[in-house]
């Protein structure tokens, strides 16, 4: 009997550790689809570029991957407000975001992974760092540092956007384009601009969570198709822009995961959690922190 406590303690454990990474890799969608209405389909390949970046760190200097990472950041949003420029002009300004936005995406994904596997191969590709490696025992309970310091991540990521969000002029516009952009134009704000300043955060979110995937396991260029479900199924779980809802969605996806492939098999715990979210979506299509 103990022993199975032991061995629920520390699923459930693994599942919330597991449901901060996703969380990181979740929330930039969470402003480009839940916030801008833009199906980003491509963010996890930008994942994957910041993966490869804090790689590059810390195989050549030596450098610790998260903070290859934070000094990343800036570089990652003026990328993410080109793409926005780029998009808008070709296609959002046209009306035709629809379909051939989602073509755009479709074709930047494609194209970073060529790029990726051109300079890099296929191989897949490690980092070195003091918290990789070691476990925590707290009691029965094991808690490995490289879940645990991605979870510390994340939570301080999703955190500090939401601080900015509510707390700022500039994130209350970010809010307020999502819900009104004829009020903003009122407050003698360019909806456009502020659009271009929401992306490029959203993408910069993507050097976090691409040093925090590494950290996590090996990566290769096209493992960021892995996760295209799962950061849209958590997007839409949590609740269209809601990072609480993000962060409760990405620990309860986590969870069930974690319990499913500890107690029926790694293979089935893919269909459990979706099959989770069908049924909570059937009862609360508006997510759960969903208006």
């Amino acid at each position: 009997m103990e022993t199975s406590f032991d061995l629920l303690s520390n699923a459930v454990v693994s599942g919330v550790l597991l449901g901060g990474f996703y969380a990181a890799v979740t929330i930039g969608v969470s402003i480009s689809f839940g916030m801008l209405d833009i199906v980003n389909i491509a963010h996890p390949a930008f994942i994957i570029l910041g993966s490869y970046i804090a790689y590059i760190a810390n195989a050549t200097f030596g450098i610790d991957p998260i903070l290859a990472a934070v000094v990343a950041l800036p570089a990652f949003y003026l990328l993410g407000v080109a793409v926005y420029q780029i998009y808008y002009l070709a296609f959002e300004r046209r009306g035709e975001e629809a379909l051939r936005g989602l073509a755009f995406f479709f074709g930047l994904l494609f194209i970073t992974e060529v790029i990726l596997v051109l300079v890099f191969g296929v191989d897949y590709r490690l980092v070195e760092a003091p918290y990789i490696g070691p476990t925590l025992h707290v009691g029965a309970v094991d808690l490995p540092l490289r879940l645990l310091v991605p979870c510390l991540v994340a939570l301080a990521l999703v955190g500090g956007l939401q601080v900015f969000l509510s707390r700022t002029f500039l994130g209350r516009a970010i809010l307020a384009v999502a819900q009104d952009q004829l009020a903003l134009r009122l407050m003698a704000a360019n909806p456009v601009r502020i659009k271009r300043i929401a992306f490029g955060l959203s993408i910069a979110t993507a050097s976090l969570a691409g040093a925090v995937l590494i950290v996590i396991q090996p990566v290769e260029p096209s493992i960021g198709r892995d996760y295209i479900g799962r950061v849209f199924a958590i997007c839409v779980l949590g609740g269209m822009g809601s990072f609480a809802g993000t962060l409760v969605a990405a620990m309860t996806l986590g969870i069930v995961e974690s319990l499913t492939a500890t107690f029926y098999g790694p293979s089935w715990a893919p269909a459990v959690a979706f099959g989770f979210l069908l049924i909570t979506l059937a009862v609360r299509p508006a997510g759960i922190f969903g208006r």
